[in-house]
């Protein structure tokens, strides 16, 4: 039997363990990406290593999710970030440059890598055949330490595409039909791999939008190879240099497969508000919008941007409909406006936004009250976009530009043929990514920390016991946003984890910032898939702050398990009768956790009243060793 091209490139990357199930594997990262969101925290990390310069071959910072600069927070976090990319030997991305997933593909990702990143979408880079996995900050600053990546052996499902896509018919309809099958806790402990006779059929940025949403089934990546599309893609980058041909065997075998036949996808779109509640977009055709988006995180290639733009060429939007246009890099940008396909969203009457992920995390552009607002995002988690009672739909370019030209949702069907598209060359230009000092220079560099540039709050190593009241109880799905919410105003403080934590549960609890504080820490009660979403590590860092040790949920996901792990606080699993037995306010004693944690053993004794109950953990040897410590730094500090 012959390797896929996951495993492949996992036994290429191989420092440690041999990828058998239930094991935890040593894996060598060749880049690493962070963003501004999530760097100024994994920089301040890194510095408590103690280190000089990173080790991986490539690292870069981007500047793209919070650019509003509403006072001195942003603008200063960015001098900090540019100075520590200076000091450490690291790439800066300027402001205005583009969207982390979308330079990266465009200009650094390479077949056969391994790139770590401090963002949940970082598996974008997979359309190019290079295996890209999301992190919290605090594994970033590890790899940028040269210590390896520790990550347990996943299922490696084959997605055998068929056929053709249909006129009018998109990648993110690919994503939408995998995410109705599977929801978004079906990829948990797994790498999705795409393989068959269809996959020709999807150019590279295609194959990104796919990989990209790939995170919202809560898979930890997805792979296409690197063929003739990958080879196209690079050449028209002119970066024909980094290509080289990753395929699977032709007798290659996974652990799971699926056949999707693409001629069989029609037009979907994801209802509010989770990104697996998708039906066709015929049935909820007619829906006034008042809102449409196109572009940001996914969907902000040229050919995403031409199709709503062809669409709408020589009409006005409605009267009652806002368009916002954000193209995902300069390079974007530059070549639309030079093919007329940036003059058709001006005179239709579109908004044009900067190359940066805007409102898609909630920065600007919210929608109206309860009003529906049709965007070609990646979440619409409720309250993302910054209204609360958003209703936020997620669908293809094709069917958002269709919807903005009739003002209500519209299957792209109805409009006959579709346009042809065809992808000009771009005009590269690299001068707004600054590269790294010469390594004698490197150590002249001061680094300038602004006002709110606070260190991460210590942890302690786990006590004996543990008492404490639930502070808050939670329904399945809870999102990080929930924990450090998206936007400006809140995202202004992701470099300062005491003012950001004033902002926790602020949507689903608005009681529970000041409950904690008077109780001086508790416990999370959660449903399944506590976590889903962005990597954050701040989604720990806030609730830690606030004295959280404990988080007893029905199911965790994939990065935010890891990140209360790495930070110190420990994942409790629970069942539905001790999840119904516990409200907002009992109290909860662990009498033995420090014992039963040292011990081994997978199940930790819950105490409530006069009722005893059993929870279960799943931590690795390693996970348990940075349980005691009070995390991971303080284990590598210890060595």
């Amino acid at each position: 039997m012959g390797d896929n091209l996951t495993t492949k490139v996992l036994k290429a990357h191989l420092v440690g363990g041999n990828l058998r199930p239930g094991e935890e594997n040593l894996l060598k990262i060749d880049q690493v990406l962070m963003q501004d969101a999530t760097g100024t925290m994994a920089l301040m990390q890194f510095e408590q290593l103690g280190l000089d310069e990173i080790k991986p071959e490539f690292a870069i910072i981007y500047v793209d999710h919070n650019m509003l600069q509403l006072d001195y927070r942003n603008p200063e976090d960015h001098i900090f970030l540019q100075t520590c990319a200076q000091r450490y030997g690291i790439h800066y991305s300027r402001p205005g440059n583009g969207i982390c997933h979308y330079v990266q593909l465009e200009r650094f990702a390479k077949p056969g890598k391994i790139l770590l990143g401090a963002d949940s979408h970082t598996p974008t880079a997979g359309a190019l055949g290079c295996l890209a996995v999301g992190a919290g900050g605090l594994d970033v600053a590890v790899a940028l330490s040269g210590v390896p990546f520790q990550l347990e052996t996943q299922k490696i499902v084959g997605v055998h595409l068929h056929g053709r896509l249909k006129p009018w018919v998109a990648s993110k309809d690919v994503i939408l039909e995998m995410l109705r099958r599977l929801s978004v806790k079906g990829g948990l402990g797994r790498i999705f791999e795409f393989t068959g006779e269809g996959v020709k059929t999807l150019n590279a940025t295609a194959r990104a939008t796919i990989c990209n949403m790939i995170t919202e089934l809560g898979a930890t990546s997805g792979l296409f190879p690197a063929d003739e599309r990958v080879r196209e893609f690079l050449e028209l980058q002119d970066r024909p240099e980094d290509y080289s041909e990753w395929l699977p065997d032709p007798d290659a075998t996974y652990d799971e497969e699926i056949e999707i036949d693409l001629g069989e996808i029609e037009p979907l779109i994801a209802r509010p508000s989770n990104p697996d509640n998708v039906v066709p977009v015929r049935e909820v055709a007619g829906l006034e919008v008042a809102q449409v988006c196109v572009g940001s995180s996914v969907n902000s290639s040229y050919e995403d941007l031409a199709v709503p733009a062809i669409i709408l060429d020589g009409h006005i939007l409605p009267p009652h409909l806002v368009m916002t246009v954000s193209p995902g890099s300069r390079q974007i940008l530059d070549t639309i406006s030079h093919s007329g396909v940036l003059e058709k969203y001006i005179l239709a009457g579109a908004r044009i936004l900067e190359p940066a992920c805007g409102p898609c995390v909630g920065m600007g552009q919210a929608p109206p009250s309860g009003k529906a607002s049709v965007r070609t995002f990646n979440r619409n988690f409720p309250g993302r976009s910054g209204t609360a009672d958003d209703q936020v739909y997620l669908c293809s370019p094709a069917t958002a530009g269709a919807t903005a030209l009739r003002g209500v949702i519209t299957d792209p069907r109805d409009l006959g043929e579709p346009p042809h598209i065809d992808i000009p060359k771009p005009h590269i230009r690299d001068f707004m990514v600054v590269k790294p000092l010469p390594p004698e220079e490197r150590k002249k560099v001061t680094i300038i920390r602004g006002k709110n540039i606070v260190p991460p709050p210590k942890n302690v190593p786990l006590p004996e016991s543990l008492e404490g009241e639930i502070l808050i109880k939670l329904a399945d799905n809870i999102s990080t946003g929930a924990m450090a919410p998206d936007g400006a105003i809140v995202m202004a403080d992701r470099s300062n984890v005491p003012a950001l934590a004033q902002s926790t549960f602020k949507k689903e609890d608005p009681e529970f910032v000041p409950r904690a504080k008077k109780k001086q820490g508790g416990f999370i009660l959660a449903g399944a898939n506590y976590g889903q979403g962005s990597s954050r590590e701040h989604a720990v860092l806030a609730p830690l702050h606030l004295g959280v040790r404990v988080v007893l949920a029905k199911g965790f996901a994939r990065i935010h398990r890891r990140n209360l792990v790495h930070q110190g606080l420990l994942p409790v699993l629970i069942t539905d009768e001790v999840y119904d037995s516990l409200s907002l306010g009992s109290r909860v004693r662990f009498p033995k956790i420090r014992q039963e944690i040292a011990s081994g053993q997978p199940e930790v004794i819950i105490k409530a009243g006069k009722r005893s109950f059993r929870g279960r953990h799943d931590l690795n040897p390693r996970e348990q060793k940075i349980l005691l410590a009070g995390g991971l730094l303080n284990c590598l500090k210890d060595k």
